[in-house]
């Protein structure tokens, strides 16, 4: 018989290597730089095995196509898998729009502003470039947001930067499309609707067996 000292320490020791062990599994599924950064948006929780990281742009009628079927997933795989964003402003004057983003997320208001930006993208693009009144038109009729405060914090120091690191990590990636989604650092291919949801529920399978 085990003294019951020893089957604490020994429950206690199994609780350790259990929690390092999922510890280590989260970590060895999160992409590395310069797939995503610290200060990339994220929706999702920070123990997901499943990371799916999505490049946009969000001039870009396809992301905007993606959007709710993006949404579909996570809905899909609840506490299973995390959405991070990367911007590749592709589309003239679409580093405008990025900064208008990245200045609504200082307020807590990232998706509503990105959601609605999608919804009427029609309204604040012409010929695939972003009309900047346009846009701050539409964002100030987000409920919540500041549009003086927003207009003051797109150029703030940090936006810039971030903006500026996610291009050159676009570059470096080589990428020349958006959307274009990776999961578990693994590159969506083929690209389609179809393959993103098979293959993300193959990664999900695969993570909580």
């Amino acid at each position: 018989m085990i003294p019951r000292l020893a089957t604490a320490a020994l429950a206690a020791a199994t609780f350790v290597l259990s929690t390092a062990s999922t510890h280590a599994q989260v970590a060895s599924t999160a992409p590395a730089p310069p797939l995503i950064r610290p200060t990339s948006p994220t929706l999702g929780p920070a123990n997901a095995r499943v990371h799916l990281v999505e490049v946009l742009d969000p001039a870009c009628e396809g992301c905007r196509a993606f959007a709710p079927v993006v949404k579909q997933i996570l809905d899909e795989h609840p506490g299973r898998v995390r959405l991070w964003v990367r911007y590749a402003p592709f589309h003239r004057g679409s580093d405008f729009v990025v900064k208008a983003l990245e200045a609504a997320r200082l307020q807590d208001r990232f998706w509503p502003a990105l959601d609605a930006l999608f919804a009427k993208q029609d309204q604040w693009t012409r010929g695939h470039a972003a009309l900047p009144d346009q846009v701050l038109a539409v964002l100030g009729g987000v409920p919540g947001i500041d549009l003086a405060r927003l207009k003051r914090d797109m150029e703030r120091p940090e936006i810039t930067k971030a903006l500026e690191q996610d291009i050159a990590d676009a570059k470096a990636l080589k990428l020349t499309q958006t959307p274009t989604f990776y999961i578990n650092g693994k590159l969506l291919e083929p690209f389609g609707i179809e393959p993103l949801r098979a293959q993300v529920r193959a990664a999900v399978a695969a993570q909580y067996r």
